[in-house]
């Protein structure tokens, strides 16, 4: 049997750092906003109108993308004595969408700030 001798190729890495293109730099702006909601069938007609209302006005839309749902559940005794056992369960499910508008103009900023949707629905709006 011969053994075979493995050469170890060693990298040689240089200090100097080179900035990555991201999309966050190529992009001027980002409209990031975000949608919730208790009932999805109200959630989707609501997102369904602000991404119709973006582009109405020529603007470029990522989305929507559903986000996890948050279910809080509270647990509660049915009777406060007698059948302490016996409990209760009820839960909320809170739906999000996420929608991003990159590089909105003024007219798309002022058409979804006069959009009226459904009450129940939350909508958080940040300039990225």
């Amino acid at each position: 049997m011969e053994k075979t001798e493995t050469k170890k190729k060693t990298k040689t890495v240089s200090k100097i750092k080179v900035p990555k293109v991201t999309a966050k730099s190529e992009a001027s702006s980002i409209l990031r906003i975000r949608v919730r909601a208790y009932d999805s069938k109200v959630l989707d007609a609501s997102v369904k109108q602000i991404i119709e209302t973006a582009l109405r006005h020529d603007a470029k839309i990522v989305g929507p993308v559903p986000l996890p749902t948050d279910i809080k559940k509270y647990t509660v005794n049915r009777a406060s004595f007698v059948y302490k056992n016996a409990r209760e369960q009820f839960e909320m499910r809170i739906h999000r969408r996420l929608i991003d508008i990159i590089n909105p103009n003024a007219k798309v900023i002022e058409a979804l700030t006069n959009i009226s949707l459904p009450s129940g629905v939350n909508i958080d709006v940040k300039m990225i």
